[in-house]
């Protein structure tokens, strides 16, 4: 059985692979594996306007997912842990390999159709 402890951090992880869900959220911190970036550079990559870079910046920090750092009138924003690339590396590993079985399964169904 769980602990109170262990549930709140599944609490937590469901609300984190949440913010991750949104392909939008992945394209900024993609951006961001480069190193810090400012809303306009995320802007300009991403081709999404201020205010939704902004909005999806605010929910990744609320997750901790990304921090920001100020310079001067500059704020920057940077992935907060770098084991975040490497959850997002696996889960896009586990992806390919997952397109990669479904290939084999459809070819061998073709194959076995023709015979």
């Amino acid at each position: 059985m769980l602990t109170a402890a262990e549930r709140q951090i599944l609490r937590l992880q469901s609300g984190i692979c949440k913010t991750l869900s949104n392909p939008k959220r992945l394209e900024i911190l993609h951006e961001l594996r480069e190193g810090e970036k400012t809303v306009g550079e995320l802007c300009s990559a991403t081709g999404l306007r201020q205010a939704n870079v902004s909005q999806h910046l605010a929910l990744m920090r609320h997750y901790r997912i990304v921090i920001e750092r100020r310079e001067g009138n500059t704020v920057l924003y940077r992935i907060a842990d770098k084991r975040i690339n490497k959850a997002c590396d696996t889960m896009r590993d586990a992806l390919i390999h997952q397109a990669s079985e479904d290939s084999k399964l459809v070819q061998l169904v073709s194959a076995s159709s023709r015979s």
